[in-house]
């Protein structure tokens, strides 16, 4: 069964209940890639400290699965991933490496993702706008 993991721009995105956000969700459950994965290390991207915002990301999370562990294995894949790709943030090398192998990260900013996927071993970025893939 395919995987998908959503970045800090994707849960935003997708937490905002505007009609483009609604019909994402629907085209990803309808493509099977739903419910998704969330690591909770994506939260400190996306949680503000504003009541307004962080409230619909607080309620989209509960149409997804979260992640809270972060096993040693995966910090140590995504430093070896951030050093080979000589970009991404820690958050974004982390996705990568929990991606490895075979699952979809679906996010708003392809630049570092697809950078230290090229790097990885059967990681797929899906860009939300525009809807555009790279398949390794």
């Amino acid at each position: 069964m395919p995987v998908l993991i959503l970045d800090s721009g994707a849960v935003t995105h997708l937490a905002q209940q505007r009609e483009q956000s609604l019909a994402d969700i629907e085209e990803l459950k309808r493509q099977r890639l739903w419910p998704p994965i969330v690591p909770t290390i994506v939260l400190a991207e996306c949680i503000s400290g504003r009541q307004d915002t962080d409230a619909l990301v607080y309620k989209f999370l509960k149409m997804c699965e979260t992640q809270d562990a972060l096993p040693r294995k995966i910090a140590q894949r995504a430093g070896d991933l951030r050093t080979r790709a000589k970009a991404g943030s820690v958050v974004d090398a982390v996705l990568v490496a929990m991606a490895e192998p075979g699952t979809t990260i679906l996010t708003a900013d392809l630049k570092d993702l697809d950078r230290l996927a090229i790097h990885a071993q059967q990681v797929t970025i899906r860009s939300l706008h525009p809807r555009r893939r790279r398949n390794p």
